[in-house]
């Protein structure tokens, strides 16, 4: 039904007249009509020269700030007595002189997980006595001769390398390289300075410590203990000249003083672990009070399982290697060895500052390392004198 409507519907459509409209726009004169224009964006000034080289080193220097901490710093100290010849006759008495240098320096770069901290440590001291010798005359007599003499007192420097990378808040992971030696000969005693009384040169010895493993810094300010524990390590021994390595002093050769397999060889390793501690704090406001100890021990078990002819006893040691020395043409196979013991290293520093310039240094150290000798080793110095810090944060 719907259908049949829809066909009638469609004729009339078509007969339908055709419809249309039509539209007109004023003009609008804008003076007349009081007719104003708003623009919501606001324009902004553009200056071409946009790059600033003064603020971009600016910017640079601050982010080498934040990623570097430098501390550098020295002393000098030194003593000199001197008396005359009548106050010596009567009251006694030796001139001397006395000098000794220091010098320091620690850096830390920092950047993301990774960081590097690199410390240096240089000592050197010489003084100067009266000896007396004996000197030998033309007709054959001898007669006493009073001189002075320069004999150091202090001789080393320390450098360390110790990159790592974050793992944790307060655990790391890398490693620490350390190098240890001296800058000038040292000899048997103030009288016996000659080439073949000589016990010690620069890297003779010197020493090589490379560990692997974790270390831990403490978050508290006022604990700032680090430790590094290194499963894996490396420990050698370089005796590069070999005039050291023959000469004799306390009835050793200089190649076993240094643990040495032989004379012909110039250089030990050894592979074991390694533990390290370091503590360093200033006291007081104006940081007129510092403590800076470090600990540092050294074991070889893994020279220790493939060492050939150990002895564990020192006494039977020295007799089977005096027996040894005492034969001819007695191989290097069949040298008495001691079982590698720990090594250990204690460095103890307190520096109070009187002064911006003028500080007393008292420094302590204790070695014991058994290849050169079974007793402990202590040296102690105190010092006033000129000292100066750098610090740039």
């Amino acid at each position: 039904m719907k259908f049949h409507s829809l066909l009638l519907l469609l004729p009339a459509l078509a007969a339908a007249p055709s419809a249309s409209a039509q539209f007109s726009i004023d003009e609008v004169d804008a003076r007349q009509e009081n007719v104003t224009f708003c623009d919501p964006v606001k324009s902004t000034p553009v200056d071409v020269a946009y790059f600033n080289r003064a603020r971009y080193r600016a910017e640079r220097a601050a982010i080498r700030k934040e990623r570097n901490k430098l501390e550098f710093g020295g002393g000098l100290q030194g003593a000199l007595t001197s008396y005359n010849d009548p106050w010596i006759k009567v009251s006694g008495g030796d001139n001397s002189i006395a000098l000794m240098a220091n010098l320091f320096l620690n850096h830390t770069y920092t950047k993301h997980l990774f960081s590097v901290e690199t410390k240096f440590i240089a000592k050197f001291g010489y003084n100067r006595m009266k000896v007396e010798t004996e000197v030998k005359n033309e007709d054959g007599s001898t007669s006493t001769s009073s001189n002075g003499v320069w004999f150091k007192n202090q001789d080393e420097f320390d450098l360390s390398v110790a990159p790592s990378f974050k793992m944790t808040k307060n655990w790391s992971y890398g490693a620490i390289f350390k190098f240890r030696s001296q800058f000038a000969n040292g000899y048997i005693s103030r009288t016996q300075q000659e080439d073949f009384e000589r016990k010690s040169a620069f890297m003779a010895p010197g020493y090589l410590d490379i560990s692997l493993g974790i270390t831990y810094k403490c978050p508290k300010p006022k604990f700032p203990i680090v430790v590094n524990i290194s499963p894996i390590a490396l420990s050698a021994v370089f005796v590069e000249s070999s005039q050291i390595r023959e000469n004799k002093w306390d009835k050793k050769e200089g190649w076993q003083t240094y643990g040495l397999a032989g004379p012909d060889k110039s250089s030990k390793y050894e592979g074991g672990s390694s533990v390290q501690i370091d503590f360093d704090r200033t006291f007081g406001r104006k940081g007129i009070f510092r403590y800076r100890t470090s600990v540092f021990s050294f074991y070889g078990w893994i020279t220790d399982i493939g060492q050939r002819n150990k002895i564990s006893d020192y006494s039977d040691y020295m007799h089977a290697l005096d027996e040894w020395n005492n034969t001819e043409n007695a191989p290097i196979s069949a040298k008495p060895n001691l079982p590698i013991h720990p090594t250990v290293r204690w460095t103890n520093t307190i520096d109070i500052k009187a002064t911006k310039y003028l500080s007393t240094t008292l420094n302590f150290e204790l070695y014991y390392n058994r290849a050169q000798n079974v007793d402990v080793q202590t040296k102690t110095l105190l010092s006033v004198g000129l000292a100066y810090t750098f610090k740039n944060k």
